[in-house]
């Protein structure tokens, strides 16, 4: 691994010791919460104070950073027609604060970037947030269920493929269709505030 890879990882319907399983098998030291709500009623045992208490239990340090990168932000500027737009979202200040913060600790420790969702692609951890440190030189490896690797490449292939966009084309370049499957996808997936919807106060 280069010296300042970030790991994803989703704590889905772990049991604690399988999910610390994961994490102690690729060695992690450090875990950064960006779910927006850090509490579950279907998994009680990734509340923000019981996940944080079991981590530290295995010497594992823990960190929320929902406000900042969690992707139900509560900045209406990254709303539009109550849906949360990824690109505007990543321009706030808060947002660039948590990322300065994961750069910073990937200096030290082997972080891995938790949230919800099992599956990468359906995760903000990973279509925005992964993407985001990328663009910044650092390397992200996505810890899947049963424990394998898959670095973000290798997800975004994935992801292209699964929208039929990962064979050559002669009128748009791999840059132009990866951001097609992108939006796609974030179009599934970013948070939609029904409120804002009806109300019309994120319309521009």
């Amino acid at each position: 691994m280069t010296p300042h890879t970030v790991f994803t990882v989703g704590h889905s319907t772990h049991s604690s010791s399988d999910f610390l399983s994961l994490l102690q098998k690729h060695g992690i030291t450090a875990v950064a919460d960006v779910r927006s709500i850090p509490v579950s009623r279907f998994t009680p045992q990734f509340n923000r104070y019981a996940v944080e208490r079991m981590l530290s239990d295995v010497d594992i340090k823990y960190v929320f950073l929902g406000k900042e990168l969690g992707a139900r932000t509560e900045d209406l500027t990254c709303y539009i027609d109550g849906r949360v737009r990824y690109d505007l979202l990543a321009r706030t200040s808060d947002f660039a604060s948590g990322i300065k913060r994961l750069l910073k600790g990937s200096q030290s420790e082997r972080i891995a970037v938790m949230c919800t969702e099992q599956e990468p692609l359906d995760c903000h951890r990973c279509v925005l947030v992964a993407r985001v440190l990328e663009g910044d030189g650092i390397a992200v490896e996505h810890i899947h269920g049963d424990g394998h690797i898959e670095d973000h490449a290798s997800a975004m292939r994935r992801l292209m493929a699964n929208f039929g966009l990962d064979q050559e084309d002669l009128f748009r370049t791999l840059a132009e269709r990866l951001q097609d499957a992108l939006d796609r996808q974030e179009q599934r997936i970013a948070y939609v505030n029904e409120e804002l919807r009806i109300d019309g106060t994120s319309e521009r």
